[in-house]
């Protein structure tokens, strides 16, 4: 991580090691945002974390890497290429989401694929990260998500 970032960020990252699926090789690092240690709020399960000052109405800032996609306050399903294709090397994708109902993404032809529970009140955030080992000169990231959730997503590199 070689941008600095605010405390608060960077105190919400926590490793997970389940979550999502890959294939053809490439290595989930799954990392989930949750909220600082010194909140006595319990996680419900299945989903993300509330984490404080998130927003579905600007795109997550990554904490590290170059921005390829992006979307804010977007509703329903949606298909973004990925500038520059998919690269050998670590993928990120940050997602926060708020609304009754679960969003999917998938990134293609890489495999990755996760959900994200969401709820209404507040914005759920997660954090993926994807080592690739084969380039491919086109890469999709593919959100699913109900009417009644709205999201934002970051994909970078």
């Amino acid at each position: 991580m070689g941008k600095l970032m605010p405390a608060a960020v960077l105190a919400a990252v926590a490793a997970l090691t389940v979550g999502c699926t890959s294939s053809e090789g490439d290595t989930p690092d799954t990392r989930h945002k949750s909220s600082p240690s010194s909140s006595t709020q319990s996680p419900t399960p299945g989903r993300a974390e509330h984490v404080a000052g998130e927003s579905v109405t600007k795109a997550p800032v990554l904490p590290d890497g170059r921005v390829v996609a992006e979307a804010a306050n977007a509703v329903g399903n949606r298909e973004m290429d990925i500038k520059g294709g998919l690269k050998a090397g670590p993928l990120s994708v940050m997602v926060n989401c708020q609304g009754e109902g679960e969003l999917t993404v998938r990134v293609e032809p890489a495999g990755l694929r996760f959900p994200l529970k969401c709820v209404a009140g507040e914005v759920s955030s997660t954090y993926n990260q994807l080592n690739l080992k084969h380039t491919r000169t086109r890469g999709t990231v593919n959100v699913t998500a109900p009417p009644s959730v709205r999201w934002a997503i970051t994909v970078g590199r």
